[in-house]
């Protein structure tokens, strides 16, 4: 894979950072990858090369790339850390016969200067998980301090792909980012938009369980001349870790010298962030918890018939403040919502699941709890009888034949060709 053609673009009120990728070992099409901006954001863009290579280099691993090649210099100790992130992906998902792609690029020997005051940011969705990252770091850390999150970065092209979704959520952030005390800078960007088609029909495991720390990490690597550190809000609370794509494993390893990227909330749970921002009546006003963005209605951010609604609305009915949530268009959660959408589809859901057990019992909601628990007992038995025979051949041969019979089929196919 050969990123070329650094360059930023000016067009009318947007701005763009944009390189040329083609694949060497795959037929897949040339790409031209960007990062577009309003023009008023134009000191804070820059064509790193630093984002245009955590753009490419797990693509170019899951794809099979031999190489990343650019000619621009990049920060050695990112270098590093995609090495070592590859492994761990390696380690989880693939093969251990699978190469790690070998990064070509002369090595950053200097600080990147800018003439701009170096910020800290993080990802601002206005959902549960980016409210509490900046409940919590406005509690840890003074207003004068460094890493007092100023800058907040909405994205397009990553959950939202549908772009009058995207201005429509933007338009209402803006309205709130002023009231939270930060600047809000949207960003467009098509990195994972080339591979978003092709991986919906394998349920998106590309970006959930492997790119979205790269992707995160990419964005603002693009916004190093502005952020000095950037926080990644925690899926999983330590408890409950899993395999992801945004890891405490991986999303540090994703830093360079010039910009530090932090994996943020690892000690609390989606029911303790919740209850993190329960009093802060410019968060429940304003709660956006729902990707359906197609079923927003005007003035609304939910869609309130999704999984994510009906559990949001179960967290705050269990720490008593759903009837003071003015984003979700209910007061109280019946056991026949919970089973009409309460549908569980990861192994994280379900840990926010079991953390409800307990709260709602507290609050004497049993008929919750009874729907609850179906609901997981649904989830459990899909998931222990889902495996195809296939996959039950493949997981008895990782476990007990070290991958004999994988090895032998390769072997065979290879030398039927």
């Amino acid at each position: 894979m050969k990123i070329e053609n650094l360059r930023l673009e000016k067009n009318g009120d947007t701005i763009a950072a944009r390189a040329s990728v083609t694949w060497e070992d795959n037929d897949r099409p040339r790409q031209e990858l960007f990062f577009e901006v309003d023009a008023t954001y134009e000191d804070s863009l820059s064509c790193n090369p630093n984002a245009f290579l955590l753009a490419c280099a797990i693509p170019a691993l899951h794809f099979r790339e031999r190489r990343v090649f650019m000619e621009e210099e990049v920060c050695p100790e990112l270098v590093d850390g995609l090495n070592t992130a590859m492994h761990w992906l390696r380690h989880w998902y693939y093969e251990p016969e699978r190469k790690i792609v070998t990064i070509e690029a002369r090595k950053q020997s200097q600080i990147l200067n800018s003439d701009m005051p170096k910020r800290a940011g993080f990802f601002f969705s206005g959902g549960v998980d980016s409210f509490a990252t900046l409940k919590s770091n406005r509690l840890n850390f003074p207003a004068d301090h460094p890493w007092s999150i100023k800058d907040g970065l909405v994205a397009y092209g990553l959950e939202l792909e549908d772009l009058d979704s995207f201005e429509y959520v933007t338009e209402m952030l803006k309205e709130v980012a002023p009231a939270v005390g930060i600047d809000l800078i949207p960003v467009k960007t098509n990195i994972y938009l080339e591979y978003r088609a092709e991986d919906r029909k394998d349920k998106f495991d590309f970006w959930i369980y492997k790119f979205q720390g790269a992707v995160l990490a990419a964005l603002a690597h693009a916004f190093s001349n502005r952020l000095a550190v950037l926080s990644i809000a925690a899926t999983f609370d330590l408890p409950y870790l899993g395999l992801w794509g945004s890891h405490p494993l991986l999303d540090p390893q994703y830093s360079s010298v010039d910009l530090r990227i932090r994996h943020d909330g690892l000690a609390l749970s989606r029911l303790k962030k919740v209850e993190m921002i329960k009093d802060w009546d410019i968060a429940l006003n304003n709660l956006r918890v729902c990707n359906q963005g197609k079923r927003y209605e005007s003035g609304k951010l939910n869609c309130g018939r999704c999984e994510k609604c009906i559990r949001t609305a179960l967290e705050l009915l269990a720490v008593d403040r759903l009837d003071r949530c003015a984003a979700l268009p209910y007061d109280d959660v019946t056991a026949d919502m919970v089973r009409q959408y309460g549908d569980i589809h990861d192994d994280y859901v379900r840990s926010c699941f079991t953390d409800l057990i307990p709260a709602l019992n507290r609050i004497g909601r049993m008929d919750l709890v009874r729907a609850v628990e179906h609901r997981m007992d649904i989830y459990d038995a899909k998931k222990k009888g889902s495996k195809t025979l296939i996959e039950k051949i493949k997981e008895f041969d990782q476990q007990n034949l070290n991958r004999h019979l994988t090895r032998l089929k390769r072997k065979l196919t290879k030398d039927g060709n």
